[in-house]
């Protein structure tokens, strides 16, 4: 497969039903886990709440199943060590508070750009794609980690947890990112780390690559329904044709 774009070298897997390059005009990209490295501020947010509340500490590896489907459900995995777990409404509100303003203080002090996200956006954009970050996490601390990341400027769309009525996995984030765009949603990519990623693009008509690092509960990367596995964001530039709206 030869692809004027490509800048970096295969992916690890590519769907073999699927066409490459695949006709492109937008990009949604997951935040968490896929362009930014939140994990240690989302575990040192978490052991800061459950030591004001009395709780023994969680470990690193814990916090990562526990990412993904917003702030509240993070909060009561952290208080039930279980990634369904329902804690008592009291505990729950009181913990929901206390990591709130904990997360507000560690929000930027140690997360950072997975390797060549910087890159692959620039190159992105200067193909004439447009740019949308959609992600689970609440507004309010989305958008100061974008802009702490040095990624806010090169987003033309961002959909928060909170931003719609629904979240992923639900598609109305992704349909509504393509309405937005003036698109079909098979001409917007999503490239995700998680199951959540998956079912929203699946449930919504667009294509998935995935990235193999990332916070995905415990669940292998092949287990994820995605058109491709991608080392880093970049590689995904050997595998579509931009097309302008």
């Amino acid at each position: 497969m030869v692809n004027r774009y490509q800048s970096s070298p295969l992916p690890q897997w590519m769907n073999p039903i699927v066409q490459f390059p695949i006709d492109i005009t937008a990009v949604a990209f997951d935040l968490d886990g896929t362009l930014v490295d939140t994990l240690p501020d989302l575990h040192e947010a978490a052991n800061r709440t459950l030591a004001e509340l009395g709780r023994a500490p969680v470990m690193l590896d814990q916090v990562r199943d526990y990412v993904g489907d917003g702030v509240d459900r993070l909060v009561k995995r952290i208080l039930t060590g279980d990634t369904a777990g329902e804690p008592e409404v009291d505990l729950f509100e009181r913990a929901r508070a206390s990591f709130g303003e904990h997360y507000w203080q560690t929000l930027s002090r140690a997360s950072h750009l997975f390797p060549g996200v910087l890159e692959a956006l620039d190159r992105m954009r200067s193909l004439g794609l447009l740019l949308a970050c959609v992600t689970n996490k609440p507004g309010k601390f989305t958008l100061p980690l974008l802009q702490s990341v040095g990624l806010l400027p090169r987003l033309d769309l961002i959909v928060s947890g909170d931003s719609l009525d629904r979240k992923k996995p639900d598609p109305l984030p992704l349909t509504h990112c393509a309405e937005r765009f003036g698109i079909s949603p098979d001409r917007l990519l999503v490239i995700g780390d998680s199951r959540n990623d998956t079912l929203a693009a699946r449930a919504a008509g667009c294509p998935v690559f995935c990235v193999p690092y990332g916070y995905r509960g415990g669940v292998g990367v092949r287990e994820l329904d995605c058109d491709a596995i991608v080392a880093t964001v970049s590689e995904s530039l050997a595998l579509i044709r931009p097309i302008r709206s």
